[in-house]
């Protein structure tokens, strides 16, 4: 969680931290009152049919991701979620946990980002500092500078 403060310090990027009990679901985190601060969108772990590509998808917590529509849109084969061990290897991030910030842990820059555009309109979007029990809430504009400072692909859907 210090990695991603510093990170944000050193780009200059405001945030606000609220810090609570491990929430694993958006109905947890509906629970926990979260959603009436903001936005918090759901980020899933993929991997296409081969393993060889990875994904990390952004999408509003209120709508479902269709994985067969989403493939064709991003150009992939078979998508699935992607194991523990691959969420550790690529993102250095424990299921639960899975955010943007994970993407500070990704040196080889290969997991690709896919973000939902109906985030865009949103002002304030809630995300995991890489653990569960704590939210960082940012702007858009400073979500899209984090992962553009990761240097990771990114593409927008409409999920």
């Amino acid at each position: 969680m210090k990695e991603v403060f510093e990170y944000l310090k050193s780009l200059g990027i405001e945030y606000e931290l609220d810090e609570h009990e491990a929430v694993f679901t958006i109905e947890a985190v509906k629970a926990a009152g979260l959603d009436k601060k903001g936005t918090v969108p759901v980020n899933l772990f993929l991997r296409n049919a081969n393993g060889k590509r990875h994904f990390l998808v952004i999408h509003d917590g209120d709508k479902h991701t269709n994985l067969k529509m989403l493939e064709g849109q991003i150009g992939a084969t078979h998508l699935s979620f992607g194991s523990a061990e691959r969420l550790m290897k690529h993102l250095g991030l424990t299921k639960g946990s899975v955010s943007p910030f994970g993407l500070i842990n990704n040196a080889e820059h290969d997991v690709e980002v896919v973000i939902d555009a109906s985030i865009k309109w949103r002002e304030r979007l809630g995300f995991h500092p890489n653990i569960n029990t704590a939210t960082v809430w940012i702007s858009y504009d400073n979500l899209m500078k984090f992962i553009e400072s990761c240097g990771n692909p990114v593409k927008f859907v409409d999920c």
